[in-house]
């Protein structure tokens, strides 16, 4: 077993030592949503399941992340995807009150479909059909959208009647404490340093206890019970999500987990040397399924949809080339889970410079877009202010997708209209016309 496992690495130019320090680094770059989301979906599913959802969190992570080592032997980390679950609390529960036991049944029916396609070999398809501006447009809209979320959550941002939004008191403790958490944490990014997501939440989140403004935890260490209450609501409800009113946000969930992979699988996989010379990835379907598995596993745990993080990256600049990086990792993920105490004394003002920073990241991806052509820059317009502005990743998408055929018909390139366009711009006119 050792001298295969050694063999191994060789053939790869790698190390165990060096796998183990990737894995490190990768989990250190993307620690923060073990804070983050269970703040998240806490908003929308009841403050008493945090605890719940750090172990929901952390343990779908794990299986996500030790699937993609095992099938696809990449150095590709898995945890629930920022945007994603925004959408899921803020739009899905919160907006369209759907109960966040029916919405946990339509990630899970988008997870069993992502797994469907990647058998049917569809995704291929359905990627090479979206177009460009819409894919880099949706990514800077769901940016956007989670850092619209975070000024929110700490008073930067408020509502007012008369322009919907404005500037809050900027000068209360908590907006001040969110604007220096988001220079410092933007600052860490700059110096390049692994864990700056982290590092912000918790720098801003220990300063408002040293201030007063929010209590310090009561305890650093302690295991959550079980979440009996969320584990498996995914199937007991699994008959109010195949409703036909949550087709469209079950499409949106297998969507945008479609978009993120493929994008994280093509923009790592480049990088860090894995595409073959015909510039596919090798192990692609392995890789799908392990993302559409995590999906549907996350989801009878209790959380959002789970997808491929960027942050990979980070271990791979550290050397890492195989999937006994994932195993490392998904061991780290395990072990924060004792150390829930610390993300429930985290206020939401402390993650606003994790939805600011991450946001801005998604942002760019609007380099891509070929703004000479309005044929791709109103479209990659069109999703990427109508995310943020009607509050709603479906209905962002569904503007775009219904703009796109009709836009490039008149301007006579009706040949450059894949025939998925105008049928997603048909069932999305349908949808509309019969509500």
């Amino acid at each position: 077993m050792w001298a295969h496992l050694r063999e191994r690495l060789h053939t790869r130019d790698t190390s165990l030592r060096t796998e183990v320090l990737g894995g490190i680094t990768t989990f250190a770059t993307m620690a923060y949503i073990v804070v983050v989301n269970p703040g998240i979906l806490s908003d929308a599913m009841g403050k008493e399941w945090i605890g719940a959802l750090v172990i929901a969190t952390c343990v779908s992570s794990a299986v996500a992340t030790v699937l993609m080592g095992w099938w696809a032997d990449y150095p590709i980390a898995l945890a629930p995807g920022m945007g994603l679950n925004a959408y899921f609390a803020y739009t899905v529960v919160l907006q369209d009150r759907i109960p966040w036991q029916v919405a946990l049944a339509a990630v899970f029916v988008s997870g069993l479909l992502f797994v469907l396609l990647t058998f049917a070999n569809v995704q291929e398809m359905l990627v090479s059909a979206i177009p460009p501006g819409i894919r880099y447009g949706t990514a800077a809209g769901i940016g956007i959208f989670i850092a619209f979320i975070g000024l929110q959550k700490s008073g930067i941002v408020v509502a007012h009647p008369a322009t919907l939004v404005t500037g809050g008191e900027l000068t209360s403790p908590i907006a001040l404490l969110a604007l220096c958490g988001i220079i410092f944490t933007g600052a860490l990014t700059l110096w390049r340093l692994r864990a700056a997501i982290i590092i912000g939440i918790l720098a801003t989140a220990i300063a408002g206890m040293v201030l007063g403004i929010s209590p310090p935890p009561h305890e650093v260490v302690a295991m959550p019970s079980w979440p009996h209450g969320i584990i498996g609501q995914a199937v007991l409800r699994l008959p109010d999500a195949l409703e036909l009113g949550l087709v469209t946000i079950v499409v949106t969930f297998l969507f945008i987990d479609l978009f993120d992979t493929t994008g994280t699988l093509a923009g790592v996989g480049g990088a860090a040397g894995f595409m073959d010379e015909n510039s596919r990835l090798p192990r692609a379907k392995q890789a799908f399924l392990a993302d559409g598995t995590g999906t549907a596993f996350g989801a009878l745990m209790g959380t959002s949809t789970v997808t491929s993080y960027i942050e990979s990256a980070a271990g791979i600049a550290e050397g890492a080339k195989t999937g006994l990086a994932n195993y490392v990792t998904a061991l780290l993920f395990l072990l924060a889970i004792p150390f829930y105490p610390l993300a429930q004394a985290i206020p939401g003002y402390a993650t606003a410079p994790a939805l600011v920073i991450v946001g801005v990241m998604m942002c760019g991806q609007m380099r891509h877009v070929r703004w000479e052509d309005i044929g791709e820059g109103l479209p990659a317009v069109a999703v990427m202010f109508g995310i943020p502005l009607t509050f709603s990743i479906a209905t962002g998408l569904a503007v775009a997708f219904v703009i796109y055929p009709f836009l490039l018909s008149f301007g006579r390139r009706w040949r450059e209209v894949h025939w998925l366009n105008w049928l997603l711009a048909g069932l999305i006119i349908l949808r509309y016309a019969l509500v």
